[in-house]
């Protein structure tokens, strides 16, 4: 669940943040972060432990005064994105599949999940960066949009546009999608 709109404002502090605190309470919000913008399953582990290497070596440099969810925000997107473009140099091979009558049911179930959250993930990776982090922190953590326009550095009225256009992209997609296209 995300955290609610004023756990996002900066509440003043007397002393600094200590990593464990950091850690216990944002663990989960950097891993969805990481995953909602574009860190593949096989290396979120990894990218996660990252994050939280930065925000080791970066925490005497944090003002206490500032969000903490904006500060490990901007961590994230940087990692997310120098994850994407080391991406291509990857090479894999797809493992199969078994075949759907070869699960039993509570797997089918999972599958659909698994192949929901792959849609998902297509449709956001469709969206540049800019318009991504937008709408992740919108519409899927359900922050309020002036924290949303100060955790990715730009006016409001930017971030509203920035959100009504990828709102437009994902409901094409969305469309494309139920039209048959995959």
């Amino acid at each position: 669940m995300p955290p609610p709109p004023q756990a996002l404002s900066a509440p003043e502090r007397a002393e600094p943040l200590d990593f464990e605190r950091v850690h216990a309470q944002h663990a989960a919000f950097v891993w969805r972060t990481l995953r909602r913008m574009g860190v593949r399953e096989a290396d979120l582990e990894d990218v996660c432990q990252e994050a939280f290497l930065v925000v080791h070596r970066r925490l005497p440099e944090f003002d206490p005064r500032a969000p903490v969810a904006a500060w490990l925000f901007g961590i994230c997107m940087r990692l997310a994105s120098d994850h994407r473009k080391r991406a291509h140099v990857r090479r894999e091979t797809p493992v199969a599949q078994p075949p759907d009558e070869a699960r039993p049911p509570e797997q089918l179930e999972s599958v659909a999940r698994t192949q929901a959250r792959a849609r998902l993930d297509r449709i956001l990776d469709a969206l540049d960066e800019d318009k991504r982090a937008v709408f992740v922190l919108f519409e899927i953590e359900q922050w309020a949009m002036a924290d949303v326009a100060q955790a990715v550095g730009c006016p409001v009225q930017t971030a509203y546009a920035r959100l009504y256009a990828a709102r437009k992209q994902v409901q094409e997609a969305v469309a494309r999608l139920q039209g048959g296209e995959r």
